[in-house]
Formats: structure tokens, sequence, C-alpha cells
């Protein structure tokens, strides 16, 4: 689908990888982007007037019905707020976390599709990018929760993609290893910048393909996984073990 003079709805659009997501899309000529954030009052987006803020917090169902009320116009969405607690499974010190994760990364993406169900962008000339993370296949133990959160949303995006495949809706799932980003400040090791991830899910769009594993380094890693997963997951499991 084409991105110039298309209609966007952005999550998490006031840092990180959505931040890149607003500034790229700018670039391309959207027409209109609504910009969604739990604090619009406090964000430091460029001054455009395509830029419309509105107020939204993934888990807030509420929230989240009144801003898909906002933008009946819209022809794609861009899943990319997510939250990540940093705990394992049995270092938490409760369930807190865990739940957050799920509302944020699973149960609140879940119910703003359902809510825009009716507008273009669950359409033939609509599509829906999910920002996910690579953490969907490997676990990680300090991440252990937040990878099974990621999870549910691969899930999520392959049957979005099925479901709204005989209306013509293009269903992108992104998948990128460690990204420059707040939430990867915990980790030392290599990262993307998230531009990158930004520009490989906005290309994908004049593509086929339903998953994307942005930079040369998130193919190298994908590629290395399929070829010993157990291997891989193996080496990511005695990775920052965290005691309980």
């Amino acid at each position: 689908m084409p991105v110039a003079g298309s209609i966007v709805l952005v999550t998490g659009a006031n840092r990180g990888i959505g931040r890149a997501f607003v500034d790229e899309l700018l670039k391309r000529g959207v027409a209109k982007l609504y910009a969604a954030m739990r604090s619009p009052e406090k964000s430091d987006l460029p001054d455009d007037q395509r830029i419309v803020p509105i107020q939204l917090d993934l888990a807030d169902p509420a929230s989240i019905e009144a801003a898909a009320a906002q933008v009946p116009d819209l022809e794609l969405l861009v899943n990319n707020a997510g939250y990540a607690g940093m705990s394992g499974v049995f270092s938490a010190e409760s369930m807190d976390a865990a739940r957050q994760e799920m509302e944020v990364n699973y149960f609140g993406p879940l119910q703003l599709v359902r809510a825009l169900r009716n507008t273009p962008v669950c359409s033939a000339k609509g599509g829906i990018i999910n920002v996910g993370s690579y953490a969907a296949y490997v676990t990680l133990p300090i991440t252990g929760t937040y990878c099974a959160s990621k999870a549910a949303n691969l899930a999520l995006s392959r049957t979005m993609g099925a479901e709204l495949k005989r209306r013509g809706a293009r269903v992108i799932a992104v998948l990128p290893t460690l990204v420059n980003t707040e939430m990867g400040e915990w980790h030392s090791g290599p990262s993307i910048e998230p531009s990158v991830v930004a520009i490989d899910a906005l290309d994908a769009l004049d593509t086929d393909l339903e998953e994307v594993y942005p930079g040369d380094r998130g193919k190298m890693i994908d590629a290395a996984y399929r070829a010993d997963p157990v291997a891989i997951q193996a080496r990511m499991s005695a990775e920052r073990v965290t005691p309980f």
C-alpha cells in the first residue's frame, strides 16, 4: 500500500521506535498522522500540521475505545507501544509487571484492532504494522514474562493477517532484535537504531512480506536461529539469569 497521502495512527509515538515511525512517515508524505500516547501534553513531536495528537493508554479499555472513535478515516495502523517489566518468572516480586506486559503488548493491540474493524485500515486499501520483538522466538530469563507477551503478540499478528486477508488488508509483524532505545538500555550488546526499524517496516508495505527482521543484524540472528533454534535458545537461556 502507498504511504504517501495516507492517514496513519502510531501508538507510543512520543519516543523510541514510535518517534522514528513519526519522523519517517512525515518524510514519506503522509496526509495525516494521529500520534497516540498516554500523555499528549508532554510530547515534543515536530511542529507539523499533519500531526494530530491523541490520548491512548493501551492498558485502559475505555481509553482504547475513545481513541478508536477519533480515527474513522484511518488507513494504516502502526501498533508500536510496548511495555517491559524487566523480570523473570520467579524473580519478580509480584504478578503486576507480567499482567501489565500482557495488557499493553497483547490485549491492548487486540482491543484496538477490533475497535477499528469497520475503518479503512481493515479494508483492501489499509494495513497494520505490529511492532513486536525477536523475543517472541527466543526467551531470555531476565525478560521472561516480556518474551511471553511478545510471543502472544506475534500469534495475534499472524491470526489477524489470516482473518484480514479476505478483505485485502496487509498485516506485517516487525520483529527487531535489541534496539537503541530507553527500553533497551539494560543490555550493553550490539543494537540497531529505531530509524532502521521504521524504514524496514514501511518498505515492507511494498512487498509480500508478512514478517520483517530489521537491519543486517536482525536478518543475521534470524538466519542463525532458523539454522539451529535449540542452540540459540540454549545460549540465550544462559544470559543474564536473575536469581530468585
